[in-house]
């Protein structure tokens, strides 16, 4: 009952603010010449998008019209209807744009703008640009919520990301958490989604930059999944309508990789294979050998500067706590040796989960890197004292934070300068790493 009552109340106010969004518009992946645009409405409706390069509205130019899909129609009590919508660009040229609901503007209040990647190979240098990542994404909900103090808060930190004007923002897994409710239908899955999307401090955020993502185990089903979780099928469905990412290399499971100038980012799945905990009696695997060949595969062939890898969990982390990599001590260890022995250099881990940030390098060269950044809005958890034995010394952070990587210089002497900053935007750690050559 109370889903129904909430969906009702979110028509109601979305409908007196703009019309009949509910969440969006997003800003999906971003290419020279093509951009994907994510929007969620209340009811079934065609979308069109008009964009122009900015401050040139003479130049007006218009998508297709898109019909809202409606998603898994037939297995749940809470309807969803979204759109993605692509629009035809030109290289390294920034665009606003504004978005047409049955052939009527919608106006969401603050500014809808991109800017495309450039054409550079063998031109020029590649553009310089900044990412923002962060993981551990709660909204509060009272109905739903554990009892006692809110888990969730401080939703300021989206503005402050918002203010570093990021041209990437990378969501490193539990950007949404399913509560017990929601675990084992579509509907709660669905629920709990839009409930999270529609958060009112995201909106500017999602409009502005592009929009990657990655899911953990909240986002994935109940806590601390893995393989046996009966709806993995289903929440791959929605996780795949709820983010524009670029296509998944396999119709089983999640796992993709995408280009931005002179970098190349792989998307990985730490769940669809990975062996229950508690399993003593067969090998022990987190992304399991297919993809795993995959990754290894692309970090060999790749021929972008800086390699980074996104995956819900830590994986340098020496310690074998929790859901760290270092659980899975073999594929762990085959994994790191591998990069090692094929000499594949700027290999830097994006990671998330474990509700504290700190950066982790390996000995022994080709250095490879693992920068944890959580939580974003759900409560952190101080573990100071845990034996991570290649931790970056000063590099630990216990309260809510966002990370910022700017990618910096002429293609050959390109510099990652890392920054943790707290809910404020205020910064609490920096660090460079230079292009190993």
């Amino acid at each position: 009952m109370y889903r129904i009552v909430f969906f009702i109340a979110l028509i109601t106010l979305r409908l007196s603010q703009a019309q009949n969004i509910i969440s969006g518009p997003m800003v999906g992946y971003i290419e020279a010449e093509e951009v994907l645009l994510w929007i969620q409405t209340d009811q079934p409706c065609s979308v069109q998008v008009v964009y122009y390069p900015k401050n040139q509205p003479n130049k007006r130019l218009s998508s297709k019209i898109t019909d809202t899909i409606s998603l898994l129609e037939k297995e749940t009590t809470f309807p969803v209807y979204i759109a993605k919508v692509l629009l035809k660009t030109a290289p390294e040229t920034e665009y606003d744009y504004e978005v047409f609901l049955n052939k009527k503007k919608v106006n969401r209040g603050y500014p809808q703008s991109f800017k495309t990647q450039s054409f550079w190979q063998y031109r020029k240098d590649p553009q310089d640009f900044t990412i923002a990542l962060g993981s551990c994404f709660f909204i509060n909900d009272s109905i739903y919520d554990r009892p006692g103090k809110s888990y969730g808060g401080n939703y300021e930190i989206l503005n402050a990301i918002y203010n570093k004007k990021p041209h990437i923002m990378l969501w490193l897994g539990d950007n949404t958490y399913l509560r017990e409710p929601d675990f084992f239908t579509v509907s709660g899955m669905l629920y709990r989604y839009t409930h999270t999307r529609s958060l009112i401090e995201l909106q500017p955020l999602l409009a502005n930059c592009a929009h990657y993502a990655i899911w953990d185990d909240h986002d994935f089903g109940p806590n601390d999944s893995d393989r046996s979780f009966k709806l993995k099928n289903t929440s791959q469905i929605i996780f795949e309508h709820f983010w524009a990412n670029p296509k998944p290399i396999s119709s089983t499971s999640y796992y993709t990789s995408f280009l931005y100038e002179d970098c190349e980012f792989f998307l990985l799945d730490d769940r669809f294979f990975r062996t229950p905990n508690k399993r003593t009696t067969a090998p022990r695997t987190l992304l399991g050998d297919e993809q795993l060949q995959w990754l290894i595969d692309g970090l060999v062939s790749s021929k972008a500067n800086f390699k980074f890898v996104c995956i819900g969990g830590q994986v340098l982390n020496t310690a074998p706590v929790f859901e760290n990599y270092a659980t899975f001590s073999e594929e762990r260890q085959y994994l790191i040796e591998t990069i090692q022995k094929e000499n594949i250099k700027n290999v830097v881990f994006l990671t998330g989960d474990r509700h504290h940030s700190e950066l982790t390098v390996t000995p022994n060269e080709p250095y490879i890197y693992d920068f944890t950044v959580s939580p974003l809005t759900a409560g952190p958890a101080n573990f100071p004292e845990e034996k991570n034995e290649w931790r970056v010394p000063n590099s630990y952070i216990g309260v809510k934070n966002f990370g910022i990587i700017q990618v910096s210089g002429k293609l050959k002497e390109r510099t990652l300068n890392l920054a943790i900053f707290d809910s404020n935007g205020n910064e609490l750690w920096k660090y460079t790493i230079p292009l190993q050559k």
